[in-house]
């Protein structure tokens, strides 16, 4: 802790310093700071995957800072909770790096703040309304797009190039087991390019982001009722908003869990994604071009595709990405993921429905 209160001080300075851990996050290490009253999160920044961490902070200030204008324009009084603050270490820069090359960041504690793990269509509006809002008021964001801190992070094409090199080289031996998946993966793999084909074409454009849409990545108030911010702001970059549409109905509309070994449970949840569906547009709807909004409910099957290439991809180069529990953990989530995507097929003229209903209402 001692070593964690210098790291402190190469932002702030104060006479009582506290640091404790904060939470158990899957990339970043975590700790709450406190400082002569005044309450901190310091992070260690991951730079084993976010490989620019220069680059990653500037993404992260040009959007808190586009957000926090955006929300001054409105007379927003409580700025301090309703977007994330970073503090620039002593020398100017918005990062610190150790001795040890690690990398430090200091940003403010957001007050009588909580997350929710679980989901509800009551909660899932109201997370559809946040993204849908944190989208919308970077669509007119200055200067160009962000930076791409993950390469190809949702890109199809380039997963699936992945993905064919991986059962080319078939490192774990593993192919006879999964042939029937990598056949199903391969007859829908054109349907799945769809995307990038018409980006090329000029039809579909990239917008700012989130790449993380998670029930969990939105603070509300202490009583759970009203909408703070979005947080976790690492993977914010260029993308289409299918994506960030899609990778929240891929963990919040499944009636199962993304490595539930019990197929039968898993599901799309159409209550969930026609809640979700009714907050986004609400909020997103006055920037979205109409391909966008015909591609949402696509969003949602793409994004369950991909993730049943990624988690297949490691499986067959024997789990060098994800963390498993056993030896068949990739398999199962690619399995998992794959029942959800043929769930959505089976209910996609209803999804479509309801993004056509609630677009002509919002």
């Amino acid at each position: 802790m001692e070593e964690l209160k210098r790291i402190v001080e190469k932002f702030v300075s104060g006479n009582g310093i506290h640091v404790a851990p904060l939470g158990a996050g899957h990339i970043n290490d975590s700790y709450k700071a406190l400082v002569d009253g005044r309450e901190f999160v310091l992070q260690r920044i991951n730079h084993a995957i976010f490989r620019n961490v220069p680059e990653l902070q500037n993404n992260i200030l040009r959007v808190t800072s586009h957000i926090k204008s955006k929300l001054l324009e409105k007379g927003v009084k409580d700025i301090e909770r309703r977007v994330l603050n970073l503090i620039p270490a002593k020398d100017g820069k918005y990062y610190f790096r150790d001795e040890n090359g690690n990398y430090w960041r200091l940003m403010d504690f957001v007050q009588n703040s909580k997350s929710f793990e679980s989901i509800s269509p009551e909660l899932a509006e109201k997370t559809g309304e946040a993204f849908g809002e944190f989208q919308s008021m970077l669509a007119d964001m200055p200067g160009g797009p962000l930076y791409e801190i993950i390469p190809d992070f949702h890109n199809m094409e380039s997963r699936l190039a992945t993905f064919r090199e991986s059962v080319k080289n078939n490192l774990a031996g593993r192919l006879p087991e999964v042939q029937e998946l990598v056949n199903e993966i391969e007859k829908r793999a054109e349907e799945m390019c769809v995307p990038e084909k018409l980006h090329r074409e000029g039809k579909l454009p990239k917008r700012t982001n989130h790449c993380d849409t998670k029930v969990n990545n939105v603070l509300f108030d202490s009583a759970g009722k009203e909408v703070l911010c979005v947080v976790d702001l690492d993977t914010v970059m260029p993308g289409y908003v299918l994506s960030d549409f899609g990778d929240f109905m891929r963990t919040g509309a499944n009636n199962g869990k993304e490595d539930d070994t019990e197929l039968d449970r898993v599901s799309v949840n159409l209550p969930i994604f026609e809640a979700y569906t009714k907050g986004y547009l609400r909020t997103a709807k006055g920037f979205l071009t109409d391909t966008e909004i015909e591609n949402l409910a696509f969003g949602a099957k793409l994004l369950t595709y991909m993730q049943t290439v990624r988690f297949l991809t490691d499986y067959l180069d024997g789990d060098i990405y994800y963390k498993i529990k056993s030896p068949k953990h990739n398999l199962e989530r690619s399995l998992a993921q794959f029942k959800l995507l043929q769930s959505m097929e089976e209910n996609f003229s209803r999804m479509q429905k309801m993004v056509n209903e609630l677009k002509a209402v919002n």
